[in-house]
């Protein structure tokens, strides 16, 4: 709850300035005003992402592994990648990332969840969903990407966050949802 000393306090862009630009973020220099303090804050746009959570029939879920420069490992995770415009929806990203990371496709998802990756600095949106009644598709990999997919059960998957040998935080967050909503 809310009192006088914590109350929010408004919040004004002053200026923004582009401090870099790349291929999938880019960065910006924000002065801002907080009820009346000047400050300065780094932010990072990002034009959103979705991700998938496909079922096979059997009730297992396909992974993928790949190579993430910036925590210097593999990952396991799920199939995701980001727009292609900022008109692109998120669904057909997702249809798109399905089949070029897994080799699979659907004729249907199923919304799980939006997620907001890293909120104190970072504006990316994923959106998740559930793909089931898969089909045989084709891979279409970046050349920058050399990705092992793999099925697993829903239960292993979970040890693994709950042993912390997971923290792809997209992924986390739509392995819970997906098994609070559809495995209660």
């Amino acid at each position: 709850m809310l009192n006088e000393d914590n109350a929010e306090k408004p919040v004004k862009l002053i200026e923004r300035k582009l401090a870099y630009k790349g291929k999938v973020i880019t960065v910006y220099d924000d002065y801002v005003d907080v009820g009346g303090h000047k400050t300065h804050w780094d932010f990072i746009h990002h034009m959103g992402a979705a991700a998938v959570l496909p079922v096979l029939p059997d009730g297992r879920i396909l992974m993928v592994r790949q190579y993430r420069h910036a925590l210097g490992r593999y990952t396991l995770e799920l199939p995701a990648g980001k727009r292609d415009s900022e008109d692109e929806s998120f669904e057909v990203c997702a249809m798109r990332e399905l089949e070029e990371e897994t080799g699979y496709k659907t004729d249907h998802l199923d919304f799980l969840l939006y997620v907001n990756t890293t909120i104190a600095f970072l504006d990316e949106k994923i959106g998740i969903y559930v793909a089931d009644n898969l089909q045989k598709g084709q891979v279409h990999w970046d050349t920058d990407e050399e990705l092992g997919v793999e099925p697993w059960e829903l239960d292993d998957l979970k040890k693994l966050i709950y042993e912390g040998k997971m923290t792809d935080g997209k992924t986390v967050a739509a392995i819970m949802t997906y098994a609070a909503k559809y495995h209660k």
